[in-house]
């Protein structure tokens, strides 16, 4: 099995890098193969300028992170929701890397495309300072529905896994803690 783990926060000393180091350390006590993208550590330009009129060139760091993509069974997001979404660093890397002929190929005459990463899984690792119930029942879990069902489903990702820690802010070195142990042995269990 090849897992990736893809960090979507920009700041290499957040907790999300932390949580991301968790998860490798869980997935190197198994036989599975392990590959990681920092986007922030990327160099890309994260807008994608012409749309799907015309092709953008594709950086040398985004043409390998697309080879590890495509190369994964499974892959773990982890990110920190910000304004009910994700950071734009992360938006950015999507917008130049889920293309079509890549990530889905349109079919003519249809509504819905093919999809391109149909077999793959994933796991959703995102950080909040809104607390659950908060995120689900009064803003309806935008930057999930979002990220699960509008990008990595819509390219055939399926099932994907939500793991929600919140809330982040003043939260304490126990807390912390546990939802490290928590993230490993999510990577020890390959979920």
């Amino acid at each position: 099995m090849n897992i990736l783990i893809i960090n979507g926060h920009p700041n290499k000393q957040s907790y999300n890098y932390a949580l991301a180091e968790a998860y490798k350390e869980g997935v190197q006590k198994t036989s599975a193969k392990l590959s990681t993208i920092n986007i922030g550590e990327l160099s890309f330009n994260p807008n994608l300028q012409f749309g799907y009129q015309q092709r953008t060139e594709i950086e040398p760091d985004l043409k390998v992170a697309i080879e590890k993509i495509k190369n994964a069974n499974h892959i773990v997001w982890i990110f920190p929701m910000w304004w009910y979404g994700y950071p734009a660093i992360m938006k950015g890397f999507i917008d130049r890397t889920f293309l079509p002929g890549i990530a889905f190929k349109p079919v003519k005459g249809k509504a819905f495309p093919e999809k391109l990463l149909k077999g793959k899984t994933a796991r959703i690792i995102i950080t909040s300072d809104s607390p659950r119930w908060y995120d689900f029942l009064f803003m309806k879990s935008p930057a999930i529905n979002q990220f699960r069902k509008g990008t990595l489903n819509f390219c055939g990702i399926k099932p994907v896994k939500v793991t929600y820690i919140a809330p982040i802010k003043n939260s304490s070195k126990e807390f912390r803690k546990q939802w490290l142990n928590a993230v490993t042995i999510l990577g020890e269990k390959l979920k």
